[in-house]
């Protein structure tokens, strides 16, 4: 083993610093004190969908403004609240009762409700185009990959993505010895933000995590993509940064792209809350 628990490069304690869930995927997150851990991840996240009309997914890759949308969701699930600037805010009462709608994600085919012409018309004039907003059927049944499977609602793969806060500050220092601008977590969409690991990127090394009274089982390095690149309050895309400054030192032999953070599925669920303390019970021996 690379290094064990106790190892003094892990530093004190290591404890959950964030949580964020992402109602809507694309949109804006919620960070919350505690939430409870389903087998699909954080409770309501990414349970629902933007799509154009013929049910292809949005995202903010291509539609950047999605970042500028404020969800909130209700516990049970069945008020959704949608705000963004200079657009009237739309209180939505779910429906899970209309007949299903195939939609695309990434390719791959799955089913959603489609939630109505107010929605619809809602999200068109924030981002400009025809859309639909669609949300994850009770009978959804999908198996992510990874080292670990796992199940998740719309989110890109697999249902949790962790990042440390010592990661993120290695790359703001690297950012800064270039000149550029440090940047906020939020550029990275966490689920779970860990402190009190010294040492950048030990998320990649974790094989297995309890975090209070959940387990989760690594699945992947997370691949980078250009929605890093979009500041998430303005929703506006511009520079080639951190895209460029990861390519210095986060790519892989045997996988393209670059990688920051890492995936996982739930092995068991429970709830989270803010201060809970972060082990590893499994280590792997290399990164990526």
């Amino acid at each position: 083993m690379w290094f064990g628990a106790t190892d003094p490069r892990l530093g004190a304690m290591a404890q959950v610093s964030e949580l964020v869930r992402y109602p809507v995927k694309g949109c804006a997150g919620n960070s919350v004190s505690d939430i409870d851990l389903t087998p699909a991840g954080l409770r309501h996240d990414r349970a629902f969908m933007v799509t154009d009309g013929d049910g292809v997914f949005r995202t903010q890759r291509g539609s950047p403004s999605l970042a500028r949308v404020r969800p909130e969701i209700d516990h049970g699930g069945e008020r959704l609240t949608l705000r963004c600037d200079g657009v009237e805010e739309l209180l939505l009462e779910v429906d899970t009762d209309p007949p299903r709608r195939d939609v695309t994600l990434h390719g791959a085919s799955y089913r959603g409700i489609d939630q109505g012409e107010e929605a619809a018309e809602w999200f068109s004039e924030v981002l400009g185009a025809h859309c639909r907003l669609v949300c994850v059927p009770p009978e959804h049944d999908r198996t992510t990959d990874g080292l670990t499977p796992g199940s998740s609602a719309y989110a890109d793969s697999c249902p949790l993505l962790l990042l440390s806060e010592s990661t993120l500050e290695e790359l703001n220092g690297r950012l800064a010895a270039r000149g550029e601008s440090g940047l906020p977590m939020d550029r990275f969409r966490p689920n779970i933000v860990i402190s009190g690991w010294r040492r950048p990127h030990t998320e990649d090394l974790a094989r297995r995590v309890t975090i209070g009274g959940t387990e989760l089982g690594y699945a992947k390095p997370a691949k980078r993509c250009g929605v890093t690149r979009v500041d998430q309050r303005s929703g506006v895309k511009a520079g080639p940064e951190p895209i460029r400054t990861l390519a210095q030192y986060r790519t892989s032999a045997t996988r393209t792209g670059v990688f920051l953070g890492s995936k996982f599925a739930v092995l068991r669920t429970g709830k989270l809350s803010l201060g809970d303390e972060v082990v590893v019970d499994a280590w792997s021996e290399s990164e990526l």
